[in-house]
Parts: structure tokens; sequence; C-alpha cells
């Protein structure tokens, strides 16, 4: 029988740890701004998981393994509704149980947060041992790192003359359990203790939440002394289906209840947490898969799908969900404008004011950091670049890059780098490293060229130009490029690019381009080999 209490007083089931009484507080804030006169009373309910840290999650049996009693407190009338990570919800829910709301989710990214002692052992050749019980981390993250960590210097010869050589960073991972915050806390332990890590994989969003309530900051600000991060890209890491995603349960038949929470749901959020538990039930559900599944949205592109892992036939999928426009009307006579790349040569500047050290830094392009000296000015700053080409360039020149923009455009990434818990700066105190002609797209930053691009040679223009005359369909890589050219298109030509400073430098010049996720999307869009 349920307890007799306050008709204004209602109560939130939530396990202890300090990740869920941090999420479940500001679900109950949330809940009494959107209905003065309700009170929540938070209750708190140990778990399975909760108690059993030494035994993986890959050899747990059964479901719910961090939701069952808290189930039983619902159906009992000891709570009126719960709140649980949504990742952690099997996909066949007891129909006496309802989803009242799935709040606007956070940044459903992996973090990989690193010791202060991490990066002097990969100076002196260690391997990296990092933290993760996910099988899907075990598959994705691997193939990552190897190319995302800064390379180190190979030790050579006294007597050798060649140039100095980097090699990627060995990695070794470690099963481990526990919250958020005793799992971090490892890379801070003695490097000869058994339980050291010089890093963990951590959900984006449960740093994001504790950071946002009172007692979690204080416990992540001293554990996030002296950490270096790295925000994993969605292409190259999906997230677990729902990952970020909170999900509000209350009971059917309860009515009222219902109504408290309907205003908290947010509608996109709920759009993309079912089609990533969509493909987890066609591909067999359970905590024990190998693939990350990520939907987001992109203001330019609309719905984005990355999908990278094995199903559970062992086969290795790796894609970008997306849907393609109309294919065109007519027979297309491509130009790619991507071959400019291969014909240019690049003129490194020395800008002046260019500052010696820097707090934080956008390198727009690895070619904007090709001399040791800049090489060596960057080995203390905060450093996120466009894209994951960029980013494994400037790693192999030994630079700790923290993330990047995806290829999506810096737009995009911008909202990110706003994040309390980055502590990073604010834009308009950043530093970004371009090349000459683009430094007009930069009007709100300080931006500096540290290269310019020369055009390649007339008779090479000559060739573009003859071959635009007849082009139809127009893939621009960068808005120099179309500003070089554009006397030689075509009227009535379709243009493309991808998201970013090149689609707004068309726009600017009176072009509406259709923007493409990637290159290789246009191609698709052509069926181009």
């Amino acid at each position: 029988m349920t307890e007799s209490r306050s008709a204004d007083i209602v109560r939130l089931g939530t396990r202890k740890s300090l990740l869920a009484w941090a999420q479940s507080s500001w679900v109950a804030r949330e809940v009494e701004r959107h209905n003065p006169g309700i009170q929540v009373e938070l209750v708190g309910i140990e778990t399975r998981g909760d108690k059993l840290l030494d035994v993986s999650l890959q050899k747990t049996e059964g479901k719910e393994f961090f939701v069952a009693e808290i189930d039983t407190a619902l159906r009992a009338g000891q709570v009126d509704f719960t709140v649980h990570s949504m990742k952690d919800l099997s996909l066949d829910r007891p129909s006496e149980f309802t989803l009242g709301a799935i709040p606007k989710r956070e940044n459903s990214r992996d973090v990989v947060l690193f010791g202060p002692s991490a990066l002097q052992r990969m100076k002196d050749g260690l391997p990296v041992r990092i933290g993760t019980s996910s099988p899907r981390r075990l598959e994705n993250i691997p193939q990552f790192l190897e190319k995302a960590l800064p390379h180190q210097t190979v030790d050579q010869s006294v007597n050798s003359t060649s140039a100095q050589l980097r090699a990627p960073c060995r990695v070794e991972f470690v099963d481990i359990r526990g919250n958020v915050n005793s799992r971090l806390g490892r890379v801070h332990e003695a490097v000869d203790h058994p339980k050291y890590l010089d890093a963990v994989v951590l959900a984006f969003a449960g740093i994001i939440r504790l950071w946002a309530d009172e007692n979690g900051r204080k416990e992540l600000t001293r554990i996030l002394e002296s950490v270096r991060w790295m925000v994993l890209p969605l292409q190259n890491s999906p997230s677990a289906p729902a990952q970020g995603a909170l999900a509000i349960e209350c009971r059917s038949d309860d009515s009222r209840i219902k109504a408290l929470l309907a205003p908290l749901h947010h509608l996109p959020t709920g759009e993309h947490v079912a089609q990533e538990r969509a493909l987890l039930a066609e591909w067999g559900g359970g905590c024990h898969q190998k693939f990350g599944a990520s939907s987001i949205s992109h203001p330019e592109l609309g719905n984005l799908f990355y999908v990278r892992g094995k199903k559970p036939d062992q086969t290795f999928v790796d894609e970008l969900v997306w849907k393609l426009p109309a294919p065109p009307h007519t027979p297309a006579q491509p130009w790619d404008g991507s071959d400019w790349r291969k014909k240019l040569k690049e003129l490194p500047l020395e800008p002046q004011a260019l500052p010696e050290k820097f707090a934080a830094v956008f390198v727009a392009h690895h070619r904007a950091v090709s001399t040791p000296a800049l090489v060596q000015s960057l080995e203390s700053a905060r450093v996120w670049t466009s894209g994951t080409t960029s980013w494994f360039d400037l790693a192999k020149k030994g630079i700790w890059v923290e993330g990047c923009a995806e290829g999506l455009g810096f737009e995009f990434l911008a909202p990110g780098l706003h994040e309390a818990v980055l502590r990073l700066p604010e834009l308009p105190n950043w530093t970004v490293l371009t090349h000459q002609q683009a430094l007009s797209g930069w009007p709100q930053s300080r931006a500096f060229a540290t290269y310019e691009v020369l055009p390649p040679s007339e008779d090479v223009l000559d060739t573009f130009r003859e071959e635009l005359k007849h082009a139809t369909h127009l893939y621009w890589s960068s808005g120099s490029l179309f500003d070089l050219l554009k006397p030689s298109v075509r009227s009535g030509a379709h243009h493309s690019c991808g998201a970013g400073k090149t689609a707004t430098h068309l726009r600017n010049s009176g072009i509406t381009p259709q923007v493409f996720p990637s290159y290789e999307s246009w191609k698709k869009w052509l069926n181009l080999p």
C-alpha cells in the first residue's frame, strides 16, 4: 500500500551514486519549475549494479542491472517516478511503466581523460593504460587513439643526420567498474600503484551533469586538476544508443504524474534516441554489443546517423546514414574541386604579433602548423581542429589535440566549446591559425595567417577553366577556389560544398550551395566512383 503523504509532494526514485543524484536533482528542479506548488523528494535506491563492483559488465547475466530495484520501488508505490540513464534500460520495459519524458540530452560523445603522468609516460615509450569495460569502446577507440594521440620522438643514433622521427603510442585497455569519480580518481594514483591508470573513457554527458551540480562540481574540481582531455568524434567512435539521454518513467495508470512530467519531454531528443534504439533492437539489443550508434541534428544538413563497429554476426560496419537530396533531373557533368588541393603549394608566413604561447587554438587546417617553432609553441596550448584528417596530421607532429569539428564546420563545434566543465577561454580569446586567403572568414576571432596558398600554374588553371565551361555540378573545397574560378563557371551550374566556412563564403557571394556532410556524400549523390 502506498503510504499517505501530502498531495503536493511527489517522490523520485534514483540510484545513490553522485552522478545519478546530480541528474535526478536536475530533473526534480525541472519538475518543480514547470509545476509551481509541487515539491519533489528524492529517494535513493541501491541496485545490484551498485553493489557488484568487482563483476565485469561483460560477465553479468540478466537485464536491468542498474534498474531492477528501482522498478520494484515504483511498482510498489514507494516512489512516483524514476530517473535512469536511458542507455541502461532494456528495450522491453514492463507494460505497467510508461516513459513520461525524455529531456533534452547532453553531449552524447565519449571523452578520454588522461592523468597528469600520462604524457611523460608516453614520452618514455611506456604503454598507455586506459580503463573501460565497454565492448563498443574496445572495438572503436583503439583504432582512433593510435592515430590521435601525439606521436613521440623515436630515439636515434647520435650520428644520425636524419630528420626527427616520431612513432604512435602503444595503448593497453584495462577492465574497470565504479562510479565516475572513483574511476577518474585512478589517474591520480601513484604510477606504481596497482590501480593506477593513465586514462579512463567516460560519457561526456555524465561529466557535464556532475559539473552543473554543486556537490558534483566540488568533487570534479579536485580530480579534473591537471587532466588532459580528448573529446572523441562521433564518426570514429559513435556512442552507445541513447547515451547522454535521461529516461523518466512512471506507472502507466498514473495520469497525474504523467501530466507533471510531460513538459520535460524534448521531441528532437526522443526522435534521435528512437532511431538509435531501433537499430539496437534490430541487431539484438543488450549492453554487450560492439557497435555505436549516434543520431544528431545539424542546422544545415538535418539528421546525421553515425554507426560504427561489429554487428552480432561480427561483420564490421562504418557508415553515415544521411538522406541524400533528390538526384539530378538531367545527366550531370561533375567538376571536383578537391583536385585543387593536390595541385597547390604553400608558402609559410611569419605573422606579426603572433603570440609565443597560446591558451586555446583552433587550427583550421593542419597545413597551418608547419614549422618546428610553431609546433613547439602549441605544446602547452589547448588545441582543437577542423576534422580528423588535420587531427591525425597534427598528432604525427607531436601535438596534443583535444577535439575537432568533425568536418561539419566551426559553427557546429562552437556550442560544445562553451561547456563549462571544459574550462576553455571565451571564443573571442581563442587564436585561429589559417591561411592568408581565409582570414576574412574569421572576423570575430584573433586569426593569424601562418601560410599562403599559392595558385597552380597558368596551364593548370586553364585546364580547370576549360572544364568548368562544360561542368553542370560543382564541388567547391574552399571559398578562395571559388573566387579564383567563378568567372569560368557556366550559368545555371549546381554548386555544392561541405558545411562551414566554404558554405558561408558561397552564400555571401550570392550562391545557394547544396551542403553535404562530406565529399564522399557528394560523390554518392552523383553515383561517382
